[in-house]
């Protein structure tokens, strides 16, 4: 299916479908995807397609795929995501087009090439080639659930599981995003890191005032605001709140950590040395640990400063973290933590939260997949507990109640979410080759 180009002329034609979940004007082009793309890939397999309205107003449709060989064999379910960030026109080298695929070299760009068009493209290719290969059959019973929303947040799919736990009632799920840790190295993840972010705020008062009048007798809240931020994360990095740093790494995590290796490829930034909670590696600062990120600071007009000292500072932290945090009252930490520490009258938002999961890398499905994974590549699978990124895995893990297990088809360096977003043909075909395996080893399993 690689080799013959089948493969690419799919992606070719899904990457063709400008499905940007962020622009209102494309509501029925997420529609369409579903309808005209997704369901009939599907009912050429064999699975019985029905798209159901999002359970939020307005938000983009959900499709279903079912398809039930034997009440005795276990279920798989599928997960995919149709939509893409915005297309960027304009912005892409050598004048790409993001909504045509361009295979220049030995990368095929495109938008949704990484993330999602490419992996969830790569997932069905393998159920295509199991499909014909044991004529007709799977070897276990699938479910496939795509939505819209991902790169918008899924609004809906929490609710939608949780209403249709016994139309997506499954033994594991496999699906693909993300990166793997490397070009070159097959990867499985179980989980991902959660996100709760907040937004700061010090305001003194109205308008501004001249710095050489009244410097020295009014407080700056920017210059406020950086020391509230410096008393919760450090200038190394070190989150310097108790209740925000995680418990220790388990020894089942930390014994899949210690022999990966993270960055040292050709697109990667370089890590910086002394950065972060000291005594950890970098793969378990990334996979095990949680960080506090300032992500935009802002006083006066950054672009055309003027000799004024500012009346309004505003920042915006984000906590990445792993399980066994309670962020149940993050926004609360933080104000009575700037309260303590004197620094009275910074406003905090209400939080933005994303669930993190982490299924044990010692599950009996782990290993299956990584031991076969690791015999058609011939290569030594790196298993990660979760991945850095968050990703709406708690609607399977937690809603569903379900061991997840994620094969990821792209690399760190695939420019997803910005210009020149790529997929490496290479890894789209060893993904090809190792899902394939996966899948036949589970229907024989199946049949064993």
């Amino acid at each position: 299916m690689f080799d013959g180009g089948s493969l690419r002329a799919d992606l070719a034609r899904r990457v063709a479908w400008p499905t940007e979940s962020a622009v209102a004007a494309r509501s029925a082009t997420l529609r369409a995807y579903l309808d005209a793309e997704i369901g009939p890939a599907l009912e050429r397999l064999g699975f019985a397609v029905s798209v159901h309205d999002n359970p939020v107003s307005g938000a983009p449709p959900l499709l279903v795929g079912v398809r039930d060989e034997d009440p005795s064999l276990p279920t798989v379910l599928f997960y995919g995501h149709g939509d893409v960030v915005t297309g960027l026109e304009g912005a892409w080298r050598d004048h790409r087009d993001p909504w045509t695929l361009d295979d220049t070299g030995d990368r095929w760009y495109g938008r949704g090439t990484a993330d999602n068009k490419g992996q969830h493209s790569v997932l069905l290719a393998a159920l295509a080639a199991l499909h014909t290969a044991r004529a007709g059959s799977l070897g276990f019973n699938a479910r496939w659930l795509f939505e819209m929303g991902e790169e918008v947040g899924s609004p809906g799919l929490h609710e939608f599981c949780a209403r249709s736990r016994d139309l997506l009632a499954a033994d594991v799920l496999i699906a693909s995003d993300g990166p793997r840790l490397a070009a070159d190295r097959p990867t499985v993840f179980l989980g991902s890191r959660g996100i709760a972010e907040v937004d700061l705020e010090l305001r003194l008062r109205d308008g501004a005032h001249h710095s050489g009048n009244w410097g020295g007798l009014l407080r700056n809240p920017g210059t406020i605001l950086a020391g509230a931020i410096a008393s919760l994360v450090d200038a190394h990095g070190v989150i310097r709140v108790a209740s925000l740093r995680p418990p220790p790494i388990p020894d089942s995590v930390r014994r899949c950590l210690a022999p990966l290796q993270v960055g040292g490829g050709p697109d990667d930034p370089t890590i910086d040395d002394g950065w972060g909670e000291p005594g950890l590696t970098p793969a378990e600062r990334v996979f095990g640990w949680n960080t506090l990120e300032l992500l935009a600071f802002g006083c006066g007009d950054p672009e055309r400063p003027v000799g004024a000292i500012p009346g309004v500072a505003r920042a915006t932290l984000q906590l990445r973290y792993v399980v066994g945090t309670d962020v149940s009252r993050f926004d609360q930490v933080i104000a009575e933590h700037l309260i303590e520490h004197g620094f009275d009258g910074i406003q905090v938002s209400e939080p933005r939260l994303a669930a993190a999961t982490r299924v044990d890398p010692d599950d009996r499905w782990v290993r299956f997949a990584v031991d076969v994974i690791g015999d058609a590549t011939g290569k030594e699978v790196a298993v990660l507990p979760n991945l850095g990124g968050t990703i709406p895995n708690d609607a399977f893990s937690e809603v569903l109640g379900m061991p997840t297990v994620w094969v990821p088809h792209s690399y760190p360096g695939c420019s997803q979410h910005a210009p020149n977003e790529h997929l490496l043909p290479a890894v789209a075909r060893e993904g090809l080759l190792a899902t394939t395996a996966l899948l036949w080893e589970l229907g024989e399993l199946s049949m064993a």
